[in-house]
């Protein structure tokens, strides 16, 4: 393609058409000199009786307009019967069988699908001097004009009903995507694995290079499992890091200059403002990866050398995992399986952000998720799409609020109800009022351990009695990574670990590992995440502390009195299990609180 040629604009949005926007004037023109009427009884099912009565129409009401669209408003044919007659007279070619498994996606490389649906055609087939494009519409001279500046090559056309036109856009398409995703896993080590940097310096938003390096570390984010891309600009360049397994870890530099183009990119993948660089801005990509549904949360933070730049990766496939499966063991399996049968009453799960709280609360929805329940969340956002669950987006910029969603869920009489997070008053309180009417309330809520949530409810301004006769459990967790069982190598535990770890000595079948690193677990040492927990139930006793607005060290002391396994405790058992190292639960847990 030459140099000075542009291809079509990728039109943001496909406009609805309605019947008559396929006949235009010039079909119309051709379809007089070509007595439309006659070819349509002879081409479609077009009757002479339904021909008659349109043509006395016609004569009787100078302003019903021409034949075609007379017949059109009679629901006698379809817009695509004009076309057809008129290009069988003229000798273009007509098919109703596009035969789509043929097609190579590489010929739809330079038609972006929006446009190629705004116009209802799709390329079939390319040669050296010729391209075979699929119309609706063969009487738009400036769109088959586009095409031969696209492809530099004659253009031969071939009609086809519009919805046959659409079905082979979405599959072509999408077989497109999936060899763009192969071509990328293929060239890793020749993009993102570079010592040096990608030559994206004097690429535009919209050129092909920006596009494929965006592509590129999306895809790498995916494959590698990373819950969040972060695109840091500085000074001299731009670091681009992942979180994995809970961890951030660098991928590559790139100069300050390749900047403003992937910012550009990415805010356009995400529908947002591209010049405004000096406001926060939130969006969502979606995108489909190797057949994965992957929903990207955006946000965007003006700092001193640039725009700040955060994707949160979320497979929207996502399958809900059970309890056991996600780590949790013992006396607190036991205990979670007990509070979820209760009919009434509040649960909290606590942590920090990031340590699969969310997951949490649904492997215990999927186990009380019976056609018997009506069960209704409120979260921001909707992580996973659960079938039975009735769920509500959270939404500020129309004022949708958890305390709004939530005081319109309890007019709608459900069985249980969950609140993504309690982040005020209105909202505990709201949550505590429904648990209190006959409601089972599940919410999470930001504590560093179990026994401080009453206290975090009580600086929120909720009454002590409110949560005492409300409150059924609190669980708080961290994830840990997951020893690489390819690499993990056992080692001896020094005098200094165990002081750290609060043991003297270790149990005679107990072996303790480390991470080393192998290529099956990228050299990071590990595989995956677990959960680490403490389950605070709530007796009799601890009520009475929390009407007394107790400390949280005296409720913990009490609840480890009444047998409640601390996180330290649940962390150390796996360490002995062999499941984590001593290092990761360091760097996860903190022990100065626990001694």
């Amino acid at each position: 393609m030459a140099n000075d040629q542009q291809g079509p604009p990728d039109i943001p949005a496909v406009k609805q058409r309605t019947s008559q926007d396929i006949i235009t004037p010039e079909i119309y023109a051709q379809a007089n000199k070509l007595r439309i009427g006659e070819l349509l009884v002879k081409h479609t099912t077009l009757t002479n009786d339904q021909l008659e009565e349109a043509l006395q129409i016609q004569k009787e009401d100078p302003e019903a307009g021409l034949l075609g669209e007379i017949l059109l408003k009679k629901n006698y044919i379809n817009p695509n019967d004009i076309v057809k007659v008129v290009c069988q007279q003229m000798n273009i070619p007509y098919t109703s069988d596009i035969k789509i498994d043929e097609i190579d996606p590489e010929v739809v490389r330079d038609i972006p699908i929006n446009y190629a649906k705004q116009h209802e055609l799709i390329p079939i087939f390319e040669t050296d001097y010729q391209v075979t494009v699929v119309m609706a519409d063969p009487f738009k001279e400036n769109i088959v004009n586009d095409l031969a500046s696209i492809f530099q090559k004659d253009i031969k056309i071939v009609i086809s009903h519009p919805i046959k036109i659409n079905e082979a856009i979405n599959r072509v398409y999408e077989r497109a995507t999936s060899n763009l995703v192969d071509s990328i896993e293929d060239e890793f080590d020749e993009t993102l694995d570079l010592d040096g940097p990608i030559d994206i310096l004097d690429a535009t938003a919209d050129e092909a290079p920006v596009i494929r390096f965006v592509n590129s570390f999306i895809f790498r984010a995916v494959k590698e499992k990373a819950s969040d891309i972060h695109i840091e600009p500085y000074e001299k360049d731009v670091v681009y890091r992942f979180r994995v397994n809970g961890v951030m870890k660098e991928i590559l530099r790139q100069p300050k200059k390749t900047h403003a183009a992937v910012s550009s990119r990415v805010k356009v993948m995400a529908k947002l403002d591209i010049a405004e660089k000096r406001l926060p801005q939130d969006g969502r990509i979606k995108i489909k990866i190797a057949g994965k549904d992957i929903d990207i949360r955006l946000s965007t933070t003006p700092v001193q050398n640039g725009e700040r730049i955060v994707m949160r990766v979320l497979e929207k496939n996502n399958t809900v995992l059970e309890l056991k499966a996600l780590g949790f063991h013992g006396q607190v399996l036991d205990n979670l399986e007990e509070l979820s049968k209760r009919k009434h009453g509040v649960l909290y799960v606590t942590g920090p952000t990031g340590h699969g709280k969310t997951t949490t609360l649904f492997a215990i929805l999927s186990k009380i998720n019976t056609p018997d329940k009506m069960i209704i969340t409120v979260e921001d956002p909707v992580e996973y799409e659960m079938q039975g669950i009735s769920q509500i987006q959270v939404n500020h910029k129309i004022d949708l609020s958890f305390g709004k969603a939530l005081r319109s869920i309890l007019r709608q009489n459900p069985d249980v109800i969950m609140v993504g997070e309690t982040r005020d008053q209105e909202t505990a309180e709201m949550a505590i009022n429904a648990s209190l009417t006959g409601h089972f309330v599940l919410s999470t809520l930001h504590t560093n351990d179990s026994a401080s949530a009453p206290t975090r409810l009580i600086d929120m301004g909720v009454q002590p009695f409110l949560i005492s006769s409300s409150l059924i459990g609190v669980l708080a967790q961290r994830l840990i990574r997951v020893l690489c069982d390819d690499c993990k190598t056992p080692v001896e535990v020094t005098d200094y670990q165990k002081e750290i770890l609060g043991i003297k000595t270790l149990p005679t079948d107990a072996q303790v590992y480390d991470a080393v690193g192998c290529p099956k677990c990228n050299s990071s040492g590990y595989s995956g995440r677990t959960c680490v927990s403490e389950l605070l139930m709530i007796s009799d006793e601890i009520r009475s502390l929390i009407l007394e607005k107790a400390d949280s060290s005296v409720i913990k002391k009490k609840a480890v009195e009444e047998g409640m396994v601390t996180l330290r405790k649940d962390a150390l058992s796996k360490i002995l299990s062999g499941i984590t190292s001593i290092d990761e639960v360091v760097r996860a847990i903190n022990y100065e609180d626990e001694h």
